[in-house]
């Protein structure tokens, strides 16, 4: 007879992504991100004759795509071996933390501790792992709140690249190097998370001044400068707050709860090896 054993190597290892990203996760993951980069970035090669409309009709398209896709990501994970019953409840777990946490930053400029949930969740679970979970708080805290409207796909993609550039830091930072690496992501993925929701509604917005409007069949490269200068002029004093309060609440909060997500990773034993060895009592003990 066999049993299970995992080594003491493999309990006590302290890994930086948690859940493997396999062949399966990759490959939907890029899927994904094909199908944001053009859900945001369609009207810059728009025609001058384009019929192109709001993202208020096309939005509901891209949320039909995306949740199957969203849902792929995490199917694609336990396939691969990296998420099991135990990581699938952690997802829910934190997903449920950051439901709680997302209204306490309505209506306060730059306060909003679900992306510190997000950047640390992203760097102690990994990548995939990390995209989930930003996807899915989002979604689930926009249902709770009622916050469903054209802008939700849009906030689901680029919370759930939050997530996933968190965990593609260098694995090897530890302490104060890893803190502060994650306190600069978070610094410099807030700002470009607010300049991406920008472009969701930019080309459409009427009343601006020439120099930061959409101009259509302009070039690309002229375009994304009006739309960099529409970010810096009318959004950037919100997103700096948001940029620096998520900096400043990961090196205050993240060795405590960064140390906690691990701890639990651990003792819920995700990716770990099974080995099988023959158990010499086996015999003695059923006798």
């Amino acid at each position: 007879m066999s049993t299970t054993s995992v080594t003491p190597a493999t309990r006590n290892r302290k890994q930086s992504n948690a859940v493997h990203l396999g062949k399966r996760t990759t490959v939907t993951l890029i899927l994904v991100t094909i199908v944001g980069i053009i859900g945001f970035g369609w009207p810059l090669l728009a025609a001058p004759t384009s019929t192109a409309v709001a993202h208020s009709r096309d939005a509901p398209w891209l949320f039909a795509v995306m949740l199957p896709l969203v849902l792929a990501v995490v199917l694609a994970q336990v396939a691969d071996g990296g998420l099991d019953a135990k990581g699938i409840a952690m997802l829910g777990v934190l997903a449920a933390v950051g439901t709680a946490l997302r209204p306490l930053g309505a209506g306060i400029a730059g306060f909003e501790p679900v992306f510190v949930l997000l950047a640390l969740g992203g760097r102690a679970l990994g990548r995939g792992f990390g995209f989930a979970l930003g996807t899915i708080t989002i979604f689930s805290s926009a249902v709770l709140t009622g916050g469903v409207g054209p802008w939700l796909p849009f906030q689901m993609l680029a919370a759930g690249w939050f997530g996933f550039g968190a965990g593609c830091l260098p694995p090897r930072l530890r302490g104060k190097a890893e803190l502060g690496a994650l306190a600069l992501y978070a610094f410099v993925a807030a700002i470009v998370y607010g300049f991406l929701l920008n472009l969701s509604f930019w080309p459409w917005a009427a009343g601006l001044g020439s120099q930061i409007s959409y101009l259509a069949g302009a070039p690309v490269q002229e375009n994304l400068t009006r739309w960099l200068a529409f970010c810096v002029t009318t959004s950037l004093g919100f997103d700096l707050p948001r940029a620096i309060i998520s900096a400043v609440l990961v090196l205050i909060l993240g060795r405590p709860i960064l140390h906690a997500i691990r701890r639990a990773t651990r003792r819920a034993g995700f990716d770990a090896p099974v080995e099988f060895s023959e158990s010499a009592n086996v015999g003695a003990q059923a006798k």
